[in-house]
C-alpha cells in the first residue's frame, strides 16, 4: 500500500465529512449530488481494497452494518434523570423563586431550549472519535445502540475543532422533522405499509431496529442538549457548554436562548407556544435550566429530578373524545378515504371535529368503530388523525365499519387498485367529487402544461359553473377570467393564451392528460407508440391492448371501459374540435440494440445532472421499459440521492443497481 493511497483516503474522509456538515447541519450543499456520490464511491471502493485503511469515523460507516440478535445494556455513569414538570406561569413563578431562595440570589441567568418530543440518547466520545450511543432507558441503564447512531448524519463520528476532552458523553434527542414524517408514512401508505402514529413513534421505532442498515433509510436528526460523563471541564455555563458542543460539529437547536428572571422564562414559553406549528420539528413543552453549571451542585436533585433544571410541558396536542360517526369521503382523485366525526375537542387552541382514518387497512388496524373513545392527534397545519382507541370505554355493540363498495356520491363501484391500499370510485367525469380533480390533472404540467390554470383558478371556474369537464375550457374568454379573484385583464389574457398554446401538443401528452384509470405517464407513451393514434386506440381490443409491453388485463380493460363511456367521448370529441393537434408518431425501431432495449428500468432518488422526465426519454429511446416499482422483473435500478426503500428492496432481490455517473456512461456507449 503506498503513501500517495493513504493521503487519497484521508482526503476524501475529510471531504465527504465536510460535505455532510454542509449538507445535514449547514443545510447549505456546496457540490452536486453526483460530485458527492462520485467521492463516495471511490472512498468506498478504496476501503474495500485495503480493508485496513477503514477507521471508526469513516463516512462510509453510516449505511448501517449487520443485523444484531439483541441490544447489549449500558450503564449511564452520569444517570440521565428526567425532569419535573409544570404546567403554568404560576409553576415558573415558584421555580424563579426556588433556585434564587435556594442560592441567596435576586436574578438568576437561564438558558430556555425546546423540549423535543423524540427520544434521549447519549453518544460516547474518546480521543475524538465516536464510540457507543446508547438510549435513556429508566435514567442508570439504557440500550446500546452503537450501530444505529452511527447511520444518523446529524451526529459526527469525529468531533472537530478544540477543546475535545478525552471523554465526553453529549446527550441530546433524536427526532424526526415533521416534513420527512409525511414523506415517510406518505411512502408507507403507498407501499401497502403500516403508518407511523407520530413522529416520535417513528423515531423510537427506527432506533430500536436490530438491523441497523432499517434505521440507515430513516430520515434522523439529533439534537444535543448537554453533556453527561466527560473526562474534564468545557465551562461553567451550560450556554457556553452549548456553544462548545455546536463548535464540535453538532447543530445545536437554534431556539435555545438565554434568558434572565422569571419573565423572561414566561415570555419565551408564550414565544414558543405562538410559534409552536411553524417550528419543523414536534415539541412538547419547553426546558428551563440553570446556566451556572457550578451552582448546579448547591441545588443538588431529588430523588427522581434535579432542582436546577424543569419542564414547562405546553397545551396538550392529544386529546380524548368520541367517534360520532364514520363516513366515506371522496376526493379530488376519486380516492375513497375513511373520516370519523368526532364529538368536537379543543386540541392545542383549535376545535377539532373531523380526523382522517386513511383506508380501509389503517381503520382495520386500530379497529376504530362508531362509538368509540379515542386519542386524537393535531400537529401544525397537519389534518388531525386518530392515533389509536381507548378500548376500555369501547360500547359492547359496537361493530366493524368497512368501506361501502359503491362510490357515495355518484353510485359508481369503488375499486381497490392492485398494489395499492386506497379504495376508488371508478365514476371519473360522472362522479362530482371528482370533476375538479380530472380537470386539475389534464392542465398539469406533465399533461397539457396550461400555465396559469392553478388549482384555485379551476376551483373558481367549476363553482361559477363556467367548467365542468376538460372541453369546457376552450370555450373560456379573458372577459370571463378576468371576473375571477385576483385576476386582472393581463392575466386573463396570459391564461387565454396559454390555453390556446396547449393545443400544440403530442399524443402521449394528450392520452395521459384524459386521466384515463390505470394509465399514467409511461403507460401513455407506451400506448402513442404502439397504436401511433388515437383512433386506432379507441378502437383496440383487449387482445390488442394487451400487445402492448406495459398494459396487463387490468390496465387493459380500464382503457376499453374509459373509451366506451359516452360522456368521455363527447369530451375527447370537443377537444379535437377546438383545435387540439399534435405530429404523426412513427414506429419505433424495432431492430434497435442496446443494453437497456427490451429491460425494465427503475429510477429512484434524485438526479443531479439531468430529471426524471429527462431520464426516462433517454432510456425509452433505447428501447427501455422505465416502471414506477421494484419487482422480480426489474432489470435496473438506477439510483440518485436520497433513494429510498426502491434501492433497498433492489439490493435484496439482488437487482442491478447503478448510479447516475455509470447509467450515463452506458447510455453513451
Amino acid at each position: 500500500m503506498s503513501q500517495q493511497v493513504k493521503t487519497r483516503v484521508e482526503q476524501l474522509r475529510k471531504e465527504i465529512t465536510q460535505h455532510n456538515k454542509n449538507y445535514y447541519i449547514h443545510d447549505n450543499p456546496t457540490i452536486p449530488d453526483a460530485e458527492y456520490d462520485r467521492l463516495m464511491r471511490e472512498l468506498q471502493a478504496l476501503e474495500k481494497e485495503f480493508p485496513g485503511l477503514q477507521t471508526p469515523d469513516s463516512p462510509t460507516l453510516r449505511v448501517g452494518a449487520q443485523p444484531l440478535k439483541e441490544f447489549g445494556q449500558v450503564q449511564h455513569k452520569i444517570p440521565m434523570l428526567s425532569l419535573d414538570n409544570i404546567f403554568d406561569d404560576a409553576g415558573v413563578e415558584d421555580f424563579d423563586r426556588k433556585i434564587r431562595e435556594g442560592l441567596g440570589r435576586d436574578k438568576i441567568k437561564y438558558v430556555a431550549e425546546p423540549k423535543l418530543d423524540g427520544l434521549s440518547v447519549s453518544i460516547r466520545y474518546e480521543n475524538g472519535i465516536f464510540v457507543e450511543g446508547a438510549t435513556r432507558g429508566d435514567g442508570s441503564k439504557g440500550e446500546r445502540i452503537t450501530e444505529n447512531i452511527r447511520t444518523i448524519n446529524t451526529v459526527p463520528l469525529k468531533l472537530e475543532g478544540e477543546n475535545i476532552p478525552d471523554v465526553v458523553e453529549v446527550r441530546g434527542e433524536v427526532v424526526i422533522r415533521k416534513d420527512d414524517f409525511e414523506k415517510l408514512n406518505q411512502t408507507r401508505l403507498e407501499a401497502g405499509e403500516n403508518l407511523f402514529a407520530n413522529p416520535r413513534n417513528a423515531a423510537a421505532g427506527s432506533l430500536r431496529q436490530l438491523d441497523s442498515r432499517i434505521t440507515a433509510t430513516r430520515p434522523l436528526t439529533f439534537f444535543p442538549f448537554g453533556l453527561g460523563d466527560i473526562s474534564e471541564e468545557v465551562s461553567g455555563s451550560h450556554w457556553e457548554i452549548l456553544q462548545q458542543i455546536n463548535a464540535w460539529g453538532f447543530s445545536v437547536s437554534s431556539e435555545a436562548k438565554q434568558v434572565t428572571g422569571a419573565e423572561e422564562l414566561k415570555q419565551y414559553c408564550a414565544q414558543m407556544i405562538e410559534r409552536r406549528n411553524g417550528l419543523d420539528y414536534e415539541i412538547d413543552g419547553v426546558v428551563y435550566k440553570l446556566d451556572d453549571v457550578y451552582a448546579r451542585e448547591e441545588l443538588g436533585m431529588t430523588s427522581r429530578a434535579p432542582r436546577w433544571a424543569i419542564a414547562h410541558k405546553l397545551p396538550a396536542q392529544e386529546e380524548l373524545t368520541t367517534v360520532e360517526s364514520i363516513e366515506a369521503s371522496v376526493g379530488r382523485t376519486g380516492v375513497i378515504t375513511p373520516v370519523a366525526n368526532l364529538k368536537p375537542v379543543n386540541i392545542g387552541g383549535v376545535t377539532v371535529s373531523r380526523a382522517t382514518l386513511h383506508n380501509q387497512s389503517e381503520v382495520d388496524r386500530k379497529d376504530v368503530r362508531e362509538g368509540d373513545t379515542v386519542i386524537v392527534r393535531r400537529a401544525g397545519d397537519v389534518i388531525p388523525e386518530v392515533v389509536s382507541v381507548v378500548k376500555e370505554k369501547r360500547l359492547p355493540d359496537s361493530e366493524h365499519w368497512k368501506l361501502p363498495q359503491q362510490c357515495p356520491v355518484c353510485g359508481y363501484p369503488a375499486e381497490r387498485v392492485e398494489g395499492e391500499a386506497a379504495l376508488k370510485c371508478t365514476g371519473g367525469i360522472h362522479c362530482a367529487a371528482q370533476k375538479i380533480g380530472t380537470i386539475i390533472h389534464f392542465v398539469s404540467r406533465n399533461a397539457m402544461d396550461i400555465d396559469g390554470l392553478g388549482d384555485k383558478l379551476v376551483e373558481q371556474l367549476a363553482e361559477q359553473n363556467m367548467i365542468s369537464i376538460a372541453s369546457d375550457l376552450y370555450d373560456l374568454t379573458a372577459e370571463q377570467i378576468a371576473g375571477m379573484e385576483r385576476m386582472g385583464e393581463k392575466s386573463a389574457a396570459n391564461t387565454i393564451a396559454a390555453i390556446e398554446k396547449s393545443k400544440d401538443s403530442t399524443l402521449p401528452r394528450f392520452i395521459y392528460a384524459l386521466g384515463i384509470p390505470q394509465v399514467g405517464q409511461q403507460t401513455a407513451k407506451q400506448l402513442a407508440q404502439h397504436f401511433t393514434s388515437l383512433e386506432s386506440l379507441q378502437t383496440a381490443t383487449e387482445e390488442q391492448l394487451l400487445e402492448v409491453d406495459d398494459v396487463g388485463p387490468i390496465v387493459a380493460k380500464a382503457i376499453m371501459k374509459f373509451f366506451a363511456d359516452e360522456l368521455n367521448q363527447q369530451n375527447i370529441q370537443r377537444l379535437i374540435t377546438s383545435g387540439i393537434r399534435w405530429s404523426v408518431i412513427e414506429k419505433a425501431d424495432e431492430n434497435l440494440s442496446h443494453l437497456f432495449t427490451g429491460k425494465t428500468v427503475v429510477l429512484t432518488g434524485t438526479l443531479s445532472s439531468m430529471g426524471r422526465s429527462e431520464c426516462k426519454e433517454k432510456l425509452e429511446a433505447l428501447g427501455a421499459k422505465v416502471s414506477g416499482s421494484v419487482s422480480k422483473k426489474t432489470d435496473f435500478v438506477v439510483y440518485g440521492e436520497s433513494a429510498g426503500s426502491k434501492l433497498t428492496k433492489a439490493q435484496d432481490l439482488g437487482i442491478r443497481c447503478i448510479d447516475e455517473d455509470e447509467l450515463l456512461g452506458l447510455i453513451n456507449e
